[in-house]
């Protein structure tokens, strides 16, 4: 086709508002428009490369089995609420009444839709396996879309749904599927890191991620070159260095003025942030018999590293967690800034990094205000309902990309991927 009879044309300048080099040039090169916040309409050169990547993706998974479905992007609400989804997902899951008020959703993937199809098509084990998928679009109501097309509300997805009789059934498909993916990624000249990963909303005991490494990545990950392990930053387990071994101290509550942070802490009293105990405060929920249940959790991990929402999600078993207002933290017995495990309402749920109970007499808030513990020891001083791993490397905090950190015993690298 001639360019002069091409629909869209092509830009001098970038739009206003592009954050990432790609939307800017997306935009300029007439491939897309935006229409709204992650809302973008393809223009037919858009298209095309879009239909090319689809036709590859056909290819492999098919190579491996696949049939192709497709199934309503708009669904009764009745399959989601069996499956509990319709109410442990959050507001990203677009609900709505029909015109006969039934409850309705706008799928974003379709586990429950594809289990209610194979109950009329699937009549005996001895039709399995099978492997079926599907390339759609898809609605998530992100609150935070950005990046031009990195991160989006509308979007385009392959889903495949593998039927199994057993787990080793399950874990030949498992395979397949990763392998197909690789060779994807590979015709599609993208040069992509797998990494394990949490399952999310999909559930499961295993996942995996194919990362693209970019400054302006949404994700990071955490590799060894020693190894060859690489993780999804939120489930990346991590060598803890133990702190030296001492009998139990007694406990001493010592004035700690203006140090509401574990640095402020450190420098005051000269010690190693490894002596201290960090406190993190949510509110976990999930669906009880009744509606919403929410549980308030005091986190704990020593002060050189963070709290990892997504193991402690998973710690305590909460669908959703949300930082713990004020009124809340009060009402358990903690003070905002000064918080601590000890003497804290029995109701709340106590979880510690399984590294805490063997660093001894360690520094924690007195839940008065200006005043610190120390000395505090597990399970002298307070016990904890769960021990579970649960922290984030520290040092892989930061904004910047490709940043390597070396430790005497290893070397890992944490990126921004997309």
């Amino acid at each position: 086709m001639l360019m002069s009879r091409l629909f869209g044309s092509t830009l001098r300048e970038a739009p206003a508002g592009a954050e990432a080099a790609s939307h800017a040039l997306l935009v300029r090169a007439g491939y897309i428009r935006q229409l709204g916040q992650g809302l973008f309409t393809y223009l037919p050169l858009a298209r095309r490369a879009l239909d090319r990547i689809e036709r590859i993706i056909r290819e492999e998974v098919e190579a491996i089995g696949g049939q192709e479905i497709t199934m309503p992007v708009v669904n009764p609400a009745e399959p989601w609420k069996a499956s509990g989804r319709w109410s442990s997902t959050g507001a990203e899951l677009t609900r709505f009444r029909d015109r006969r008020d039934r409850d309705m959703v706008l799928a974003m993937t379709h586990e429950e839709i594809v289990t209610d199809l194979c109950r009329s098509e699937i009549r005996s084990y001895k039709q399995l396996p099978k492997l079926v998928y599907q390339v759609q679009t898809k609605f998530r109501d992100d609150p935070r879309p950005r990046a031009g097309l990195i991160r989006v509300r509308e979007f385009t997805m392959k889903d495949s749904y593998s039927l199994d009789a057993d787990e080793h059934g399950l874990e030949i498909q498992y395979q397949a599927h990763k392998e197909a993916y690789g060779r994807i990624f590979q015709r599609c000249g993208l040069p992509v890191r797998e990494v394990g990963a949490d399952s999310g909303m999909m559930g499961g005991s295993t996942a995996h991620e194919f990362m693209y490494l970019t400054p302006v990545g949404e994700d990071s990950i955490v590799t060894c070159p020693s190894c060859g392990y690489a993780a999804n930053r939120q489930v990346a387990v991590f060598r803890k260095d133990a702190v030296s071994p001492a009998s139990a101290a007694p406990l001493a509550r010592v004035a700690t003025p203006d140090c509401t942070t574990i640095d402020q802490l450190a420098a005051f009293l000269h010690v190693q942030p490894s002596q201290t105990a960090k406190a993190v405060m949510m509110m976990a929920a999930r669906e009880g018999e009744t509606g919403t249940e929410e549980r308030f959790v005091f986190a704990v991990v020593r002060g050189d590293m963070e709290v990892n929402e997504t193991k402690l999600a998973n710690a305590v078993k909460a669908e959703r967690l949300r930082p713990a207002t004020e009124e809340e933290i009060r009402a358990a017995g903690a003070v905002p800034g000064y918080a601590s495990p000890v003497r804290l309402d029995p109701a709340a749920v106590v979880v510690v990094d399984d590294i805490v109970p063997g660093s001894p007499n360690l520094v924690a808030g007195a839940n008065e205000p200006g005043f610190h513990l120390l000395n505090t020891n597990v399970p002298r001083d307070y016990a904890p309902g769960i021990i579970a791993d649960i922290a984030a490397w520290r040092w892989g905090i930061s904004s910047s990309w490709g940043r390597d950190t070396a430790r005497p015993w290893e070397r890992r690298s944490w990126m921004r991927t997309g």
